[in-house]
């Protein structure tokens, strides 16, 4: 069975899709680390090959491969192409196959907002999305899925790409406005929840920007170089992750800090399976709930890719 994108996006709802994954991280899923694989290209960048397995034993065996071309974007290609095959938990045969891409997509923004619902505050009304890709416009739904976002301030370093991006918001129903880069520490100290989905290498979003109260969303790095946050803004911040193993070797956010001694890896509270599992009751078991900054910390888990694969599968 071969599940199309405009199929999965009709079927990975944002409360299924949330549901499925607090559901998934309190399972018993084998997840191992992903395996990554260097290529080399006749006279082109180097390629990777990234596979991302987990299984329910006796149900369900997922792996999503993942394949980075980065000479492709000279050619008018996509830099990243991305399968995900579900076979059978007990003969091991293929179930389906699904577009990888929009499985990543919708997941990364359901783990933000599941991580939103325990850890921002219950009446956060206002929402900053720091990026106007692809991601950005999985994440501000995700978001306003869980909480009563009433207004949403969005910035991009095009500031084209952010203007049609709060056109589409806008054309939907919610009041979307610019944020010019002069307006961002304004409107980063004024928010309930801040969203970062960039690939941004230097810090974009500050501590010394931050209120009390506040909620930070980090989606964007995944290797020990990029960052969207400083060092001040991990200290003021009590720190939460989708998993310790993957942003504690993955996420310059993380990594970075640490090395510094700005942090150190302690200063984490806890992971979604906490979170999930009611070990840690995310911002209601803070000191100050309501003063409290929490800041969540997402590098993708291979069980997410499981639960939304499942529930395309299950729901056909």
């Amino acid at each position: 069975m071969q599940i199309s994108a405009e199929t999965l996006r009709e079927r990975l709802t944002w409360p299924k899709m949330i549901n499925a994954l607090r559901a998934i991280f309190v399972d018993d899923v084998q997840s191992p680390v992903r395996h990554h694989h260097f290529i080399d290209v006749p006279g082109e960048a180097q390629a990777t090959l990234l596979l991302m397995p987990a299984w329910i034993e006796g149900k369900y065996l997922g792996v999503k491969q993942v394949s980075v071309f980065p000479s492709n974007n000279a050619k008018g290609l996509p830099g990243l192409t991305s399968l995900y095959t579900l076979s059978c938990g007990n003969t091991g045969q293929t179930l389906a196959q699904m577009d990888g891409n929009v499985i990543t997509a919708i997941r990364t923004a359901a783990a933000s907002a599941l991580a939103s619902s325990f850890l921002s505050r219950p009446n956060s009304s206002s929402m900053l999305m720091v990026g106007a890709g692809r991601m950005g416009h999985h994440l501000v739904p995700a978001h306003c899925s869980v909480r009563p976002i009433e207004t949403v301030w969005v910035w991009d370093r095009t500031i084209s790409t952010a203007v049609e991006f709060v056109a589409e918001l806008q054309n939907q129903g919610i009041d979307a406005r610019v944020c010019n880069t002069e307006q961002l520490p304004e409107i980063a100290g004024t928010v309930d929840i801040i969203s970062c989905a960039t690939l941004a290498n230097e810090p974009i979003i500050l501590g010394e920007w931050l209120k009390p109260g506040v909620h930070v969303d980090l989606v964007g790095s995944f290797t020990p170089t990029m960052r969207e946050v400083d060092n001040l803004a991990m200290q003021k911040a009590e720190i939460f992750v989708d998993t310790r193993a993957g942003a504690l070797s993955e996420t310059g956010d993380l990594i970075i800090p640490i090395r510094e001694g700005a942090i150190s890896a302690d200063d984490i509270h806890a992971e979604l399976t906490e979170l999930c599992g009611n070990t840690h009751q995310g911002r209601s078991s803070l000191r100050q709930p309501d003063q409290a900054i929490t800041l969540f910390k997402s590098v993708g888990d291979s069980r997410e890719d499981l639960a939304a694969a499942i529930l395309a599968y299950q729901n056909s």
